[in-house]
């Protein structure tokens, strides 16, 4: 089931996709997909899931390329418009903000994305939050958020 490189979920996906893998190898540990669809806040069956693991990871390696990684996510993905996945990532963001500021800071970034993936190291995420506060502000509001999740 492949779809359409210019699906305007790709840019989104490859984003996802190079957060967790860190070591850029090309490949991301299988394990990590299901903490990813959370992020994205994406409902999940987990036997469907494992399935679809299973199948694109024949030998399980686990570990799955790009390709194999947007099979896997564009399952779930597919009834999602633009709007719905706004959503969610605002749904995201309102864990997190929990003040209801409208922002959260670089510092609960970290920890969000330290969560996704324990092998990013300080200076990983010194990074990435370098290239999401643009401003330098220390706070990261909805639409840095957004950019950062879907490339936009």
């Amino acid at each position: 089931m492949d779809f359409d490189a210019d699906d305007e979920k790709m840019p989104i996906l490859r984003k996802a996709f190079q957060m967790f893998d860190t070591t850029k190898s090309g490949y991301i540990e299988t394990i990590k997909i299901s903490t990813l669809l959370n992020t994205m806040g994406q409902l999940f069956d987990e036997a469907e899931l494992q399935a679809l693991i299973d199948e694109n990871d024949p030998d399980a390696t686990g570990k799955v390329n790009f390709d194999a990684f947007c099979n896997i996510v564009a399952t779930f993905l597919e009834e999602e418009d633009d709007e719905a996945m706004q959503q969610e990532l605002k749904e995201a963001f309102r864990l997190y903000d929990r003040e209801g500021n409208g922002y959260i800071t670089t510092s609960t970034l970290k920890e969000i994305l330290a969560a996704l993936d324990d092998k990013l190291s300080s200076s990983d995420l010194d990074g990435i939050i370098a290239e999401i506060d643009t401003d330098g502000s220390g706070t990261v509001d909805f639409d840095e958020f957004m950019e950062m999740m879907t490339g936009d």
